[in-house]
């Protein structure tokens, strides 16, 4: 069993320990949060030890969750590497890149694993095409939310847009080129609402929209490649896989449609992939935790979450670019 202990105890951090709870392969030792009101009552509800010195905390434990706010992961996650811990650490990895460098850095030296709680990679509408050979041409990415107070400690590509970030990254396996991007703070002091579009060296397009000012949510990714069309539901965890044929198919377990074009009949599979009932978050703390026991890389390693930090960086610093035009051609207007 793996030792571990959580920090932090807010409304995330109280959903990592009930899953950690039901884990398999983890033990939790307990937590620590700055607030002695938190503590006292959290360690009621889930019965469980309170800690009120992190260094406490550390010296009972073989890996830490870091469920703190994005200003306060580096400090936490390095004070738990130089322990000699482990760390899962929460999406964005660190607020600044020369943090999660740093991070990176010590943990490679110490022979540490740090995975990046870019949740929706254990999605089931994501794991269900995880058997498909992706070859992105364009992508298409809307996560919309209402406001919500708890997440305006960074800005919407930090806070939602991160997540499809991830997901492309994962997915295309070529360098960003070229970045355009807008957004608008309506009740932050940062951008609320925000449009990007990547271009890849390989051709590959991405559009991404993230707002936290919606009045409806919605968390939809759209893959067209040369052999199919991919649609991913993340709040439905529900995917449906779209392939069209010069020929009609044998053997296949999809619908099949016939479709009269101006080059003749083509034919249409639509699949529907079966999504394993699981939950997202306890399934990639087990998968942190066979990656400790087994000694591999986690799903989401520490150096995919800097790559997904540093790209969502170049759009909040494109973001301000655009503003900065606009305003001046405002002024001189």
């Amino acid at each position: 069993m793996v030792k571990i202990g959580v920090a932090g105890a807010g409304h995330l951090g109280k959903i990592h320990i009930k899953c950690i709870q039901s884990a398999q392969g983890l033990s939790l030792v307990g937590f620590y949060d700055t607030d002695a009101g938190v503590r006292e009552k959290v360690a009621a509800e889930f019965g469980i030890k309170a800690f009120d010195d992190y260094d406490e905390m550390l010296r009972h434990c073989d890996a830490v969750d870091i469920v703190v706010p994005t200003i306060f992961h580096h400090k936490i996650a390095k004070k738990a590497i130089e322990a000699g811990k482990h760390i899962f650490i929460e999406k964005p990895i660190t607020h600044t890149l020369a943090e999660a460098e740093e991070l990176l850095d010590i943990a490679k030296q110490k022979k540490l694993k740090i995975q990046v709680g870019h949740v929706e990679r254990f999605n089931p509408a994501f794991l269900a095409i995880s058997h498909l050979a992706l070859n992105p041409m364009f992508i298409e990415a809307h996560r919309l939310a209402a406001f919500n107070p708890r997440g305006t400690d960074v800005s919407v590509v930090l806070d939602l847009m991160i997540h499809d970030i991830d997901i492309i990254l994962a997915c295309v396996k070529s360098e960003v080129k070229e970045i355009r991007a807008s957004g608008v703070s309506i009740i932050s002091n940062t951008p609320d609402i925000s449009n990007v579009r990547l271009e890849f060296e390989n051709g590959a397009v991405a559009n991404l929209t993230a707002s936290r000012i919606s009045m409806k949510q919605m968390r939809k990714l759209r893959i067209f490649q040369p052999d199919a069309y991919i649609s991913l539901d993340f709040l439905e965890k529900s995917s449906q896989i779209i392939r069209l044929y010069n020929e009609e198919p044998e053997g296949r377990e999809g619908t099949m449609l016939s479709l009269d074009t101006p080059a003749g009949s083509r034919f249409i599979e639509i699949e529907m992939p079966e999504s394993a009932p699981v939950n997202a978050i306890q399934m990639e703390l087990e998968k942190f935790c066979e990656a400790i026991v087994n000694d591999t890389q986690p799903i989401v390693s520490g150096e995919q979450g800097y790559h997904a930090l540093k790209l969502a960086l170049k759009v909040l610093d494109e973001i301000e670019e655009h503003t900065l035009r606009a305003t001046k051609m405002n002024t001189n207007a």
